[in-house]
């Protein structure tokens, strides 16, 4: 691993509450350190300045001396020298430790340092013209060595208090985060003691906590319905998977118990007819938790009348000779956005739940409708109560069980591969008076 994933790694296993003390003391740092070069940077512009007036001051006093006549030999004041413009020494002492840039550069009015840290002058001249009309430049100079002493201590100091204030402020933002995350630890701990049904106390501000734990109770909702929906599928399904193997199991310990090869094509058949019933069960309740886990493949168009035709070929191959009509109406083409197997088990669902419960004729529309496509399919049965029309659609529910047919899976199957793809499901009454289900399907 390299040295900036390690470094991601170690970043990410850290608490909120320490990144948000790192953060913000970093910053501060370096904030606080840019502000103490800035006021060390103003410190020494101030103490330059002060020199420059105050060398200013001797220079002009000089230059008046000289322009009154005054012999620049008898110049006495500390620190001031006259020289002509070649920077030669006029007033009888030792010759300027300058260049002549430097001269010429002091001549035009520029102040400038020269040395280091341990010997650092400041020089300032100004030129002016004597009685015999010769120019003179006055120069004054200053040893700045004490000041920049006091500078580099007082930006020692500033380094150290940025780095002082540094720590104060990470210290003041950790202890403001553990204030802050205190109630979400509270709310925290509280969800987790949570028994089933309960719910978090809704805090009184409209804050964030407040939304935090609305979301929460919304979360534990869904928990508590997911569980409560797991286990009423687990014990309805335990209960029809029961009475087909004890169907096969009673069928087969008495046809070992009382061998009669007179009744064993019976028994076989029979034992046959509730495996066929088992399979069918079993591949109902694999097709529901497939939809319910939400893994289905990429939807693709299909073409829903050429399924609607072909479904109703299928139902009519297998129909006994006094099953009711299938008609199909459907005026233009239409294609969904889904799989074919996920269109074939809708249909097949809903043809066989209508010829289950139709009297003479099950008719299937299919109509486009803008951006969706609606497949209508009718009986002119009995129909479904009002009452019932929701809850048609839950697991293992069968309003007539007499009318025969699976375990009340298939039109629990139709709604959610139905609205797995974003599509609706309804039951309805048809103008005959039976049942009517319609389902929205997006087209691509």
């Amino acid at each position: 691993m390299s040295r900036f994933g390690a470094l991601t790694d170690w970043w990410a296993h850290r608490s909120l509450r320490t990144r948000i003390t790192l953060v913000v003391g970093i910053v501060a740092l370096v904030a606080l350190t840019a502000l103490s070069r800035l006021g060390g940077s103003l410190l020494v512009t101030t103490v330059v300045s002060a020199a420059d007036v105050e060398l200013e001051a001797k220079a002009e006093s000089v230059a008046e001396s000289v322009r009154a006549g005054v012999d620049p030999a008898e110049v006495r004041i500390a620190g001031v020298r006259v020289v002509d413009v070649a920077g030669r020494p006029v007033d009888g002492g030792a010759a300027l430790p300058l260049s002549d840039a430097q001269v010429r550069r002091i001549a035009g009015g520029e102040a400038l340092s020269t040395g280091d840290a341990t010997d650092l002058r400041r020089w300032l001249g100004r030129s002016t013209v004597g009685p015999d009309g010769v120019v003179r430049i006055v120069v004054a100079t200053a040893d700045l060595v004490g000041s920049s002493t006091i500078l580099a201590n007082a930006a020692g100091w500033f380094l150290v208090g940025a780095l002082l204030a540094a720590c104060v402020v990470a210290l003041a933002a950790w202890s403001a985060t553990r204030a802050a995350l205190r109630p979400v630890d509270r709310l925290r701990a509280a969800a987790a003691g949570l028994p089933p049904g309960a719910r978090l106390p809704v805090p009184p501000a409209d804050d964030e906590l407040r939304a935090l734990a609305e979301e929460i109770n919304l979360l534990l909702a869904r928990r508590d319905d997911a569980a409560a929906r797991l286990e009423r599928f687990t014990g309805d399904a335990a209960h029809e998977l029961r009475s087909p193997v004890a169907a096969i199991r009673a069928q087969a310990e008495v046809a070992v118990a009382h061998p009669d090869p007179a009744l064993t094509g019976e028994t076989l058949q029979s034992i046959a007819d509730e495996a066929a019933r088992l399979s069918s069960l079993l591949s109902a309740l694999l097709a529901l938790t497939r939809a319910d886990s939400g893994q289905r493949p990429p939807a693709q168009p299909v073409d829903l009348v050429a399924a609607a035709r072909s479904a109703i070929d299928r139902a009519s191959s297998s129909a006994a000779e006094d099953a009711p009509a299938l008609t199909l109406a459907a005026p233009t083409p239409a294609v969904v956005a889904a799989t074919a197997s996920e269109v074939a088990l809708v249909l097949d669902n809903l043809i066989g739940n209508a010829s289950r419960h139709a009297a003479t004729v099950v008719r299937v529309g299919v109509l486009p409708a803008g951006r969706w496509v609606r497949l209508v399919v009718e009986d002119d049965g009995k129909g479904i109560a009002p009452a019932d029309r929701r809850r048609v659609f839950d697991r293992f529910v069968r309003l007539n069980p007499e009318a025969g047919g699976g375990a009340g899976l298939g039109l629990a199957l139709v709604a959610a591969l139905v609205h797995g793809r974003g599509g609706t499901v309804s039951a309805g009454e048809a103008g005959s008076g039976g049942a009517r289900f319609e389902v929205r399907w997006p087209s691509p």
